[in-house]
This record gives structure tokens, sequence and C-alpha cells, in this order.
């Protein structure tokens, strides 16, 4: 008998662990099913909310954020722009990546520029002729080819080509982003397929 075997378990036989009372096990269960769907139905705040943004880049960016931190999307963003020493810069940035490894408020903001770094995918300075590439939890980084330099995607292992002369690729757009904050924008939008 079921009703037996629980009023027996409730009095401690046989019980190796804490025993609880058959309403102290209803108020547990009730209470974790409630904190399982707050989490869920939490919904992430993202960086570029509530702001007032005038810059086309921002927008651009605003507009992908949901998207790349998803796992929908793999941004790449080319820019070329000056440092603070003067000296002239350009790379490419896995725009996933950042956002997982970044607080990305002050670039939203105006308070920080969004400048490519040794660390990302590609770096280049023109000036001291430094010149860096790096993969990311996202991208592969291929250098070694004829047609120049190629990102392949770990996901979906589609390649992302950053010639302007050619398609940028399968499931990828090239986006040119006039802009008043950096000479050079342009930002490859990679939509991700999942394998079923």
């Amino acid at each position: 008998d079921e009703e037996l075997a629980r009023q027996l378990v409730e009095l401690g036989y046989r019980g190796s662990g804490e025993v609880l009372k058959r309403e102290e096990f209803e108020m547990r269960k009730a209470a974790a099913e409630a904190a399982r769907i707050a989490k869920k139905s939490q919904k992430k705040i993202l960086a570029s909310a509530g702001k007032d943004l005038k810059d086309n880049f921002l927008i651009a960016l605003a507009e992908r954020e949901e998207a790349n931190r998803s796992g929908r999307m793999a941004s790449i963003i080319f820019i070329r722009d000056y440092n603070s020493h003067g000296q002239e810069i350009s790379g490419y940035i896995d725009y996933s990546h950042r956002l997982k490894v970044e607080q990305f408020e002050g670039y939203f903001s105006g308070k920080k520029k969004l400048l490519p770094r040794s660390t990302d995918l590609s770096f280049y300075n023109w000036d001291t002729q430094n010149c860096t590439c790096n993969s990311s939890p996202f991208y592969q980084v291929a250098t070694d080819n004829a047609s120049g330099l190629l990102f392949k995607n770990k996901r979906d292992r589609k390649t992302v080509h950053v010639d302007p002369k050619v398609s940028p690729g399968d499931n990828t757009t090239r986006n040119i982003i006039e802009t008043d904050l950096y000479v050079q924008v342009v930002i490859y939008d990679h939509t991700t397929r999942r394998k079923s």
C-alpha cells in the first residue's frame, strides 16, 4: 500500500536521509517549481537597453546584441581607426565573444570606444607593423589561404570571406556602416544554423 509506505517513511523507518512530512515536501516542491519558473522567465537585460543611441554604428551593434548573445548570429566587426597614441589600427572583432567577456554599457553610453586589440581575431597597427591573429571560441582564423584572410565558424563550419571583391559566404551578409565615430566600419553577420 503506497499510503502505508509513506507513513512508515514519515515515522523514520528505513530512512537514511532527512525525513519530511507530506506538507513539508509539498511546500519545498512548490518553492522549487516557483524558483525554476522565475529563473526561466527572467530575461537578461541587454547592455544597449534604454540608451539613447545616435550613431549608426552603435545602433547597428544594439540591433545585433540579442542575436549574438543568444547564439543565433555570430557577427564579425571590422574597425579601422586611430588609437590613443594617434596610430592607425585595424582589426576584426568577434562580437559574440567580446559580449561574453566584456561589459558593453560603456560603449553604448559613449564613455568608451570599441577598438580592435591584439587579442581579437586579427589586429594590425599600421605604424608599428604589429600584426596578430587569434582564434576565438566562435571562429577559427585561416591566414594561409590563397584568397586571403578567412574566418571559419566553429558551430556550422561555414567560412566567412572578408575580401570585399568576393561573396562573404553562405549565411553571411556584409554591411558597410557609415559612422562619425570611426574611419571605417564593416559588419559581417553570420547566421548560424543549428545542426539537427
